[in-house]
């Protein structure tokens, strides 16, 4: 298994504006890169932009994003807010010449991450997203044993959502309706990154019912020849667990974290390490980051571009399309 791993060094200047959750795990996992400096933090609760700043020894407080990018010229700026706040923070950090990277979802739904689209390519930004599951050890390794497997394969993604648990954890009712982008892009983002090529087709089998959610169901085809499914349980029992098989080998990931395999002839499943990343900060963060400050270093990079995350949040409307 490769971990492709890249040399960010010599050095990368990192910004974040935000200060919850996610912001911490993102900080946790920039600051382990070699060459990266945290340089500064803005969020619109100074308190606990303050509260990071001294957790991970951040000398830079701001608040506003001018503020931010002119007292750090940064060279990656990393967005952490909410999902309703994405599309108005992301086109302020467009007015200035640092690249972005975005956690998802990249907008409250298809329409904000076309905004959002548009506004960096007015500025000629260069955005990224963060699609931490494509960053994962056990992604990574059936992703490249995958590229050794010859033939078509067949993606099965299995989802499991409720919205009374989005409702119960604060999300507003905005975010709850769309639910499918905020969090089921964790599992639709399996098809476009394990299926080749561009997607040909999506047919509704079990059509997304917003008024009476059960289940979803729907199948993907590739323009070259890859046939997905997904299937997604709403307000009942199931799993996180996506499976690849070719006519060789069969993959599994239930859960996301940790990768099985099947070879052809046999009935053992084979499992595949998980990395100390995986099992150190919140999974596959870590070495994204390190690929999100190689991009902003014009170095080669796996980050996920803006327009790749665009063509995810364009496969969940359809396959939930009424």
């Amino acid at each position: 298994m490769t971990f492709s791993r890249v040399n960010t060094v010599p050095r990368c200047k990192v910004a974040l504006i935000g200060a919850g959750s996610m912001a911490r795990e993102h900080l946790r996992a920039f600051a382990a890169v070699p060459g990266v400096e945290l340089a500064g933090i803005h969020s619109r609760t100074r308190a606990k932009a303050e509260a990071l700043a001294a957790e991970f020894k951040i000398g830079c407080v701001c608040d506003s994003v001018a503020e931010l990018h002119a007292r750090t010229r940064a060279d990656l700026v990393v967005v952490t807010v909410f999902e309703t706040a994405m599309r108005a923070v992301t086109e302020a950090a467009c007015e200035f010449p640092w690249t972005l990277f975005l956690e998802k979802p990249p907008g409250a739904d298809l329409a904000e991450a076309e905004a959002i689209v548009a506004a960096a390519d007015a500025r000629q930004r260069r955005v990224f997203v963060a699609l931490n599951r494509r960053f994962l050890s056990s992604s990574r390794a059936a992703a490249a044993d995958l590229a050794t497997q010859p033939g078509p394969r067949y993606i099965h993604v299995q989802d499991q959502q409720s919205l009374d648990t989005a409702r119960a954890i604060g999300h507003p009712e905005r975010v709850v309706a769309n639910w499918m982008f905020a969090n089921s892009i964790h599992l639709v983002d399996y098809l476009r990154f394990l299926g080749r090529g561009r997607v040909a087709a999506v047919e509704r089998i079990a059509r997304w019912t917003p008024e009476k959610p059960f289940m979803v169901l729907a199948q993907v085809r590739f323009e070259s020849g890859d046939l997905g499914c997904y299937e997604g349980v709403w307000h009942g029992p199931g799993p996180w667990a996506v499976q690849v098989t070719t006519a060789g080998k069969r993959w599994e990931m239930r859960p996301l974290e940790q990768a099985v395999f099947q070879a052809a002839g046999t009935r053992q499943l084979q499992p595949v390490p998980v990395h100390d990343w995986d099992r150190e900060f919140k999974p596959g963060f870590r070495l994204q980051a390190e690929h999100a400050a190689a991009a902003a270093l014009n170095r080669p990079s796996e980050a996920v571009p803006l327009g790749e995350a665009l063509e995810t949040m364009r496969l969940i409307h359809a396959i939930f399309a009424p």
